[in-house]
């Protein structure tokens, strides 16, 4: 049996588009910052230090594109790095990490509650915290804590 159509949904005022887009992009933009400065956190969390070449190996890239961003993120403030001791994070790397692993946290959190197996909703939420707005992260937040309706 075939779904009834349904009427094309309208073409959205250039403004919002343009917001939609921008919102998109500026994602996007961050995406790279945030796994960089979560990962590096976790490293040094983990054993002490965050080395080049390990953010290569947990990322799966080549040494020198984590040069290339290591540069970066110095230069946007979130990192320092020193000569033969690898790389630190700066107040703003660490707060920055600490936002991103919370934002993760409540997806992941959310996808679960779906019913999502733990593996899938982990995996899931590495691409999904980097794009929902504030909004809608509290509305997971607050779906996974139970409060339907709040």
């Amino acid at each position: 049996m075939q779904e009834p159509s349904r009427p094309e949904p309208a073409l959205l005022d250039p403004e919002v588009h343009v917001e939609s887009f921008r919102q998109a992009r500026e994602a996007r933009r961050l995406e790279l910052v945030e796994d960089y400065v979560e990962l590096i956190a976790d490293l040094i969390g983990d054993g002490g230090e965050a080395r080049q070449v390990d953010i290569a190996a947990r990322l799966g890239v080549a040494q020198p594109t984590v040069a290339k961003m290591l540069k970066r993120l110095a230069e946007e403030g979130f990192v320092q790095q020193r000569p033969y001791r690898g790389v630190f994070l700066t107040e703003a790397g660490r707060v920055l990490a600490e936002q991103s692993r919370e934002r993760h946290r409540i997806v992941e959190g959310f996808l679960c509650a779906l019913g999502v197996s733990p593996e899938t909703a982990r995996r899931d939420a590495e691409g999904i915290e980097h794009h929902v707005s504030t909004e809608t992260l509290e509305a997971f937040r607050r779906f996974a804590a139970g409060e339907r309706n709040a």
